[in-house]
């Protein structure tokens, strides 16, 4: 009988799988852009004869796999802002970095709050393949709420570890592109990076997989566009995807 899934060639000989979170797992990406827009725009029109952010093209380039206050500094530097970085604690508002982020992470956990987040189907029929083969699966975001967000979800059963925003705060764990968010998953999981895939989205996510010497690293591009694709292999990316979902195929049972 045919039309059981198994995994493709190429996951054949990785020893266990390292998920990035927001946009691969969860269909979150759009709303911490949309957040991150009502945080940035206001600065932007502060400082005179500014564009405003774009959700999509901004986003990708400066924020997304970034730690919340390195998306905001790295966005903010290439609109030539120089705000201050301010202090852990600093209202939510316009006037220093900090200040950005937070307004970006009170704007996104109000819209969470409003709608909750959806889930990528094809990724959650990978990560129930993977289990049923016992090959190890954690999940990796530099956001806080990405524990929370998955349990949620009803996918955290899935996952043997999570690295998230507040873990790597407690370890001091650099951001994307530094590959240490994923090498403490593998740690976790028991497997050497040489033998572990990553699955990522972000640029710099990719550059993070490739950095770090892992095995395989696939690129998700939910844009189907050929220039956010070609972007991922220049960053290391094995391959690219357009859903984790194609890492499967129909076998038989």
């Amino acid at each position: 009988m045919t039309g059981v899934p198994s995994l493709a060639g190429c996951l054949h000989s990785i020893g266990a799988v390292v998920f990035d979170t927001d946009g691969v797992i969860t269909d979150s990406a759009r709303v911490h852009a949309a957040a991150w827009k009502d945080a940035f725009d206001p600065a932007l029109a502060a400082a005179g004869g500014q564009r405003p952010f774009d959700p999509v093209q901004d986003y990708l380039r400066h924020v997304d796999g970034r730690a919340r206050l390195d998306g905001a500094a790295a966005f903010l530097a290439s609109r030539g802002l120089d705000l201050p970085p301010g202090e852990e604690g600093d209202a939510p508002g316009t006037d220093t970095v900090h200040a950005v982020a937070a307004r970006k992470d009170e704007l996104f956990t109000a819209r969470v709050a409003a709608g909750g987040i959806a889930v990528w189907p094809g990724t959650v029929r990978l990560l129930r393949v993977l289990r049923r083969e016992r090959v190890p699966r954690a999940a990796v975001s530099a956001s806080r709420h990405a524990t929370a967000l998955l349990d949620a979800a009803g996918v955290l059963p899935l996952l043997d570890a999570v690295v998230d925003g507040n873990e790597a705060r407690r370890l001091r764990l650099p951001g994307k592109p530094d590959p240490a968010l994923f090498e403490e998953a593998a740690r976790r999981l028991g497997v050497p990076p040489r033998d572990t895939a990553v699955v990522e989205d972000a640029l710099a996510g990719v550059e993070a997989g490739r950095r770090g010497g892992f095995g395989l690293v696939v690129g998700v591009d939910r844009t189907a566009g050929r220039a956010a694709a070609a972007a991922l292999r220049r960053r290391g990316a094995d391959l690219v995807v357009a859903d984790p979902g194609e890492l499967l195929t129909a076998g038989e049972d």
